[in-house]
This record gives C-alpha cells, sequence and structure tokens, in this order.
C-alpha cells in the first residue's frame, strides 16, 4: 500500500522560483570568515611547526605549546623532558606525539564540523541555502565515518592538557630560583582556556552525566555536569579563543627565543 502526500484544502501550491534560496541577508559572510580565519592559523601553524627553531628559551624555560612534548633530537635537554626518541629530519615536528592527538580532537569537534562542514565544503553554507553537494550522505560514509573517534580524542586531549599544565608551572623558574614574566602570563591563560575548551567539550559533558537516570543519587556528577553544560554553551567561542591563546603564546615566546623582543619579568 502506497500513499501521497496532499495539500491542506486551501493551501497554496509550492512557488515555482529560479533563485536557489529567498534570503536577502549576507549568510556567506560567516562561511566566508570562517575560512579566512581557520586557513590563516593554519598556515601560521604548519610554518611554525617546521620552523625548527625559536621554541625555547632557557633562563625562563618557556616552551610554546607547538612544540610541546618536544621529543627529537632538536631539542635542548632542558626543554626534552619527555627523552629524544624521534631522529630530527625536517618533516619530524618536535612534538610529532602530540600533534596527531590535538589535530584528531579538533577535527572531530561538534563545533568545528559545523564550522568547516558549512565553510569549505558548503555542506550546507547556511540555513535555507542549497547544499553545494547533489547528494547527502552525512557522517555515515568514509572518511567522515572516523568523526566517531571524537569521544576517544578527549581522552587525548586531556593528557596534552596536562602536559601543558606541566609546561607551564615548570616555566616559573629564573636563573635565581622562583620567576614570572609576560611569558608565564600567556602559558597560563593558554593552559586555563585549553582547560576550559576541553571540558566544554560535548563527550566530557556525557561523560559527566550522559548515562545517569537520577541525578539524585549522583549529586557530585550532577553538580560536574551542570558546570560543564555552562561551559559548553560556550564552546564554540572557547575554540575560537584557544586557537587566538595558541598562536600568541607561540609567538611571544619565538620572538623572546629569537631576541626580537626581551621578557618583562615581574619576580625573577
Amino acid at each position: 500500500m502506497t500513499t501521497t502526500a496532499t495539500r491542506p484544502v486551501g493551501a497554496r501550491p509550492r512557488a515555482a522560483i529560479d533563485a536557489k534560496t529567498l534570503r536577502t541577508d549576507k549568510w556567506w559572510i560567516a562561511p566566508l570568515l570562517t575560512v579566512i580565519g581557520l586557513t590563516a592559523w593554519l598556515a601560521y601553524a604548519t610554518v611554525r611547526v617546521f620552523m625548527h627553531k625559536y621554541f625555547w628559551v632557557q633562563d625562563y624555560h618557556y616552551l610554546t605549546p607547538f612544540y610541546s612534548p618536544c621529543i627529537t633530537d632538536r631539542c635542548p635537554p632542558d626543554a626534552a623532558e619527555f627523552g629524544t626518541w624521534l631522529p630530527s629530519a625536517w618533516f619530524m615536528p618536535e612534538a610529532a606525539f602530540s600533534l596527531p592527538l590535538l589535530l584528531l580532537f579538533r577535527l572531530t569537534c561538534y563545533y568545528y564540523r559545523k564550522a568547516y562542514y558549512r565553510s569549505f565544503w558548503m555542506s550546507p553554507p547556511a540555513c535555507a541555502v542549497p547544499d553545494g553537494h547533489q547528494r547527502y550522505t552525512g557522517e555515515t560514509r568514509f572518511p567522515l565515518l572516523f568523526q566517531n573517534a571524537h569521544r576517544y580524542a578527549f581522552y587525548a586531549a586531556v593528557i596534552i592538557s596536562l602536559i601543558n599544565t606541566w609546561d607551564a608551572t615548570n616555566a616559573m623558574r629564573a636563573p635565581g630560583g622562583f620567576g614570572f614574566g609576560v611569558g608565564n602570563v600567556f602559558l597560563w591563560v593558554n593552559v586555563i582556556m585549553l582547560w576550559a575548551y576541553t571540558a566544554s567539550c560535548h563527550s566530557c559533558r556525557h561523560i559527566m552525566g550522559g548515562r545517569l537516570k537520577h541525578f539524585s543519587a549522583h549529586p557530585v556528577r550532577y553538580k560536574a555536569w551542570t558546570f560543564i553544560s555552562k561551559l559548553n554553551a560556550q564552546h564554540m567561542q572557547l575554540a575560537w579563543i584557544t586557537l587566538g591563546t595558541l598562536a600568541l603564546t607561540d609567538f611571544y615566546i619565538m620572538a623572546v627565543s629569537a631576541g626580537w623582543i626581551t621578557d618583562l619579568r615581574f619576580v625573577g
């Protein structure tokens, strides 16, 4: 038995129009800005990762997050606290352990998926605007099937955030002992924002309370779920903020390491 859709009595038929969309606002600005922003950040990060220099300030133990943990034999001994077990080939990043994991976490992030689907892939570019492709299969086929790895990439991101926290703590050194300067401000702001972004992840929210049937029986997890839910509402903003803090922290440490500027010290 088959059924056919019928219009309600008195309803007008669908208008036959040639225009792809009737939107008159500048809907294309958001995807355009996303393309510009992500492309610029990826270009900067790629250049910095393969520069293989200006990533370490010996006097104050500043290590840029783009090179942490530093594990190639190009790394100075004090910067390579986890060992130098990779060769110093030009194509080998100093942070070859963490960068693929962080890239996986960002690529599979729910917000970034929305961002690059709408901007780079035009699928769809905006509400009430046709998809840029003839067929839509969602995330049911290769390679997008691997987007489900996000739940596992979250744990890797937590490990990397712990390493970055150690770097920020380790950087509170000076030739005479404890020290604190502008570089430390950059490192700590970056770490705090990274933790906020990681904790605001949808996977983290699900871990805290997604499987609970009775919040009243788990008051601690309920409190944690409530707090993370508030962070989750700011997930998009935190995703962009952390791109900014990563680039600014790296640029500052590069400038100090290259001798372009001198680190302003508050203590030590």
